[in-house]
């Protein structure tokens, strides 16, 4: 695999990362008798080939660098790109909150440049698949070129469709949507997941999240969340420690929720309302339904 993560030193044809002055970083693939240009000098492949993870060397002008393996973020933030990718910040608690893991089969709708699809084939492993619905053929074409420079492809099964026809995949583990309107679509993630299957969405406004909600509680869906992800860094000085100057703010609103199969029975309404399948403003309208309990009987 390109993206070499458990090699100790540095071979032809690894993923490598050279960290500069300022942090400036380059990603690149070595190649035997390659050369990396640089504004801050060239360095020859082949001086790289062979050295330790951490080494530092230099470029023909002397300026200093250190030989990493790119870290998943850094390889995220730097893809080629023809759409808007998901943050690392948003994709970690993605990954987390979902329970994502070796094995599994997670659909995702809107590959984009494929961010989202080579964390999950990351960390699905070998034996995990990841199914990528997109319907722009120029967007598959370009996550399939970055999912193949790091060796990952074959966990990704692309499918150029439009989900509003439908999807071809029943009983994931997991579905992430990233499309203009997820609300439309619910009916037919629905149809794609198993039972108790974990759902997520990313919408940047505070309108698509109340009408995505709406349409998850039509379609059967319960402990819905919804949540943003601010990070910020601090300054690692020990003597001068304080806030950098920027953060990573709102880049969208994660909802999640749950594929559930309720019951008609009258006792479940307030599991059901406190889960968040229905809403609790409606509650009071229920309750008319409900038959009232037989006494118990009075202690003598």
């Amino acid at each position: 695999m390109p993206w070499n993560l458990t090699a100790t030193k540095a071979n032809a044809g690894d993923i490598v990362q050279l960290v500069g002055l300022r942090h400036k970083h380059f990603i690149f693939t070595l190649v035997a008798g390659g050369q990396m240009h640089t504004h801050r000098g060239i360095v020859n492949h082949d001086d790289l080939i062979g050295l330790p993870w951490g080494t530092q060397i230099f470029s023909h002008l002397g300026s200093p660098f250190f030989l990493l393996q790119p870290m998943l973020g850094d390889i995220l933030t730097n893809l080629p790109r023809n759409t808007q990718i998901l943050y690392p910040k948003e994709i970690g608690f993605i990954l987390v909150t979902m329970g994502i893991g070796p094995g599994q089969r997670v659909i995702e709708a809107g590959t984009g440049s494929g961010s989202m699809t080579i964390a999950l084939a990351h960390i699905l492993g070998d034996t995990g698949k990841v199914i990528s619905y997109e319907r722009r053929p120029e967007f598959q074409k370009l996550a399939l070129k970055n999912l193949t420079r790091l060796g990952l492809e074959h966990r990704v099964d692309f499918k150029l469709k439009d989900i509003a026809e439908g999807l071809d995949d029943t009983d994931a583990d997991a579905f992430f949507l990233d499309v203009q309107t997820p609300y439309d679509y619910i009916e037919q993630v629905r149809a794609a997941l198993k039972p108790g299957g974990f759902f997520c969405a990313l919408v940047p406004t505070f309108n698509q999240v109340e009408k995505l909600l709406h349409a998850l509680q039509r379609n059967k869906f319960a402990f819905l969340e919804m949540c943003e992800v601010l990070l910020r860094y601090y300054k690692t000085e020990p003597s001068r420690l304080r806030p950098t100057d920027r953060m990573v703010a709102h880049t969208g609103f994660l909802v999640f929720g749950r594929r559930i199969e309720p019951s008609d029975d009258p006792r479940a309404i307030d599991l059901l309302a406190e889960v968040g399948m229905i809403s609790k403003l409606n509650r009071a309208d229920v309750d008319e339904e409900i038959p009232e309990a037989d006494p118990l009987p009075a202690e003598e």
